[in-house]
């Protein structure tokens, strides 16, 4: 079965080699938008001030705090700053927009400092103020400044909800440089959490000025600024000249191209009509020629899931789910589709990570077993469902389509008849959301170094609430609540790290999600393409990097 579409997919790709070889043998392609002639030749007429970047889809929004997909937040990082920054490769956090902070010893108020003579990109100066607008338009429901269909997702997931249930009380203007933030309970990642590029600062009078089309006319205060977006093309971002960080931002202009297909990709970036591309098929790897490309890579700090709906039946019943975990053949899927850049999940966070529980055992491949535990829970025949395959290729899901359509295999062996279900990236992240999905494929990137981003985000109860849950297994265990909320509240890490333990445990038995695999990230870029440090956190700022042609 995996065999055969390992065949398909070889195949296909070589198809989509050949035809975008063709196209750009015939015509070599530019980047379009302002200076799209660039000043002076490269690699298929490239602009040799210009970094072309290859990406597995578009944007869904320029608003790093309304958007939860990693397509968004690799632009948004170029265009906005946020206090508090992770150093380059690394997961530990440096001074930012703030040159330095205290935290009281009861961990509940953070004082930080700001760095001053900064400007946003429409002229308007940064200071306290305008952190304090930022985090009041997130925290609270009832801002003027909030609109519909800005949810802010991501402060639900990392800081506990909004209004009152928030682990932010208040932020406070000290001074115009000083600003103070005053927790209900002490939050262990609360530094690494600020250092998330979802928030960054945004300009208030720019918030203002687009109310909610603000999303598709960011203004920051980072190193690059936004130019034109051309929906599921390009995106184009310009130098910021007054950018206060050194060095300064090294190319004139940033494209990010959308090419969905990872083997046309793979051709435009062989073509010279890209210099970068995330993300190729596992399988091309081999074929890269490393005298003219090199071969960087992005740690395997994510997890690729099948999340089961558990509000909906026959998900509900626990014995469904391990019957669904006994019908997956998880090391065939990660050699037929992630090859050596996978390993078969068996936790929903990396391995590599303190915190995580390895002596739990995998529920094996058993289709007899799945069988017997379908037949105990009412459905001895199996049953009819639908699975949901998110339309973007992502580093723990390198072929979202093909994936579902083995899985689909897979469990058609063992009685459940699944229709695959397909919908736009936007849509799709909406939809299963809001619980709409009874099986849905979907993934974690994490944004901080800790096990709360991960284990909180993806599996608390907190965050399976509507719309724009994170937790779309919509697992609500509360013996995991307490766990993970203890975690929160201590410092001590030996402590949070017996307690992540002890949920994944629970997790486990409880089987709200069948993690599938954990995937190392390669990023391919041509020669002459210096000063990317890949991060495991799933973007980069790329105002380091340069382009010799």
């Amino acid at each position: 079965m995996v065999k055969t579409w390992r065949r398909r997919l070889q195949a296909l790709a070589l198809v989509a080699v050949l035809a975008v070889l063709a196209t750009a043998c015939g015509a070599p392609a530019q980047p379009s938008g302002e200076g799209g002639g660039g000043s002076g030749g490269g690699e298929a007429g490239l602009p040799a001030d210009t970094l072309v970047w290859g990406r597995g889809g578009d944007s869904v929004s320029l608003d790093p705090a309304n958007v939860t997909d990693g397509e968004s937040m690799k632009v948004t990082h170029q265009i906005y700053d946020t206090l508090v920054e992770f150093k380059e490769g690394k997961t530990e956090v440096e001074p930012w927009l703030a040159t330095g902070w205290e935290v009281s010893d009861d961990g509940k108020v953070w004082t930080f400092h700001l760095r001053q003579g900064v400007t946003f990109h429409d002229g308007t100066p940064f200071n306290a103020e305008a952190v304090v607008f930022n985090f009041e338009r997130w925290m609270k429901t009832d801002n003027p400044y909030r609109h519909e269909g800005e949810n802010f997702e991501y402060y639900a997931y990392m800081f506990g909800g909004f209004d009152e249930e928030s682990v932010i009380e208040k932020v406070e203007a000290v001074d115009e440089y000083t600003v103070r933030f005053t927790l209900r309970e002490p939050l262990a990642p609360f530094l690494q959490n600020l250092a998330m590029p979802c928030f960054a600062i945004a300009s208030p009078e720019a918030i203002k000025k687009y109310g909610a089309d603000f999303g598709r006319n960011p203004v920051g205060t980072g190193p690059y600024k936004f130019v034109e977006w051309v929906p599921d093309q390009q995106i184009v971002l310009e130098a910021y000249d007054q950018w206060w960080g050194e060095p300064k931002p090294k190319m004139k202009r940033i494209v990010y191209k959308a090419i969905k297909d990872n083997s046309a990709r793979l051709a435009e970036l062989m073509a010279g009509t890209i210099d970068v591309m995330e993300d190729p098929n596992p399988a091309d790897l081999p074929t890269i020629d490393t005298g003219q490309f090199d071969i960087l890579y992005r740690d395997a700090n994510n997890v690729g899931y099948l999340a089961l709906n558990n509000d909906k039946e026959p998900f509900n019943d626990v014995r469904v789910r391990q019957a669904i975990a006994h019908a997956i053949n998880k090391e065939e899927l990660v050699k037929a589709f992630w090859g050596e850049l996978g390993q078969a999940a068996k936790n929903p966070m990396p391995p590599a990570m303190w915190g995580y529980n390895d002596d739990i055992q995998d529920y094996e491949y058993d289709p007899e077993r799945a069988k017997e535990l379908l037949a105990e829970a009412g459905h001895p025949d199996g049953f009819q469902t639908e699975l949901w395959t998110m339309p973007v290729p992502r580093p723990y899901m390198p072929q979202p389509e093909q994936i579902a359509e083995a899985i689909q295999q897979q469990l058609a062996a063992v009685g459940i008849q699944a229709e695959i279900v397909r919908h736009e990236w936007d849509v799709y992240l909406e939809k299963t959301g809001n619980g709409e999905h009874p099986m849905a494929l979907l993934g974690w990137i994490g944004d901080n170094g800790d096990p709360d981003n991960f284990l909180y985000v993806l599996l608390d109860k907190d965050n399976a609430r509507t719309p724009g849950a994170g937790n779309i297994s919509f697992y609500r265990s509360e013996e995991v609540h307490q766990l993970l909320v203890r975690a929160q509240r201590t410092p001590d890490q030996a402590q949070r790290d017996q307690l992540y333990r002890q949920a994944q445990e629970i997790i486990h038995r409880d089987v709200p999600m069948i993690p599938l695999a954990h995937a190392r990230s390669p990023i391919i870029v041509r020669k002459g393409v210096e000063g990317l440090v890949p991060s495991p956190l799933g973007s980069e700022k790329l105002h380091k990097v340069s382009v010799t042609r």
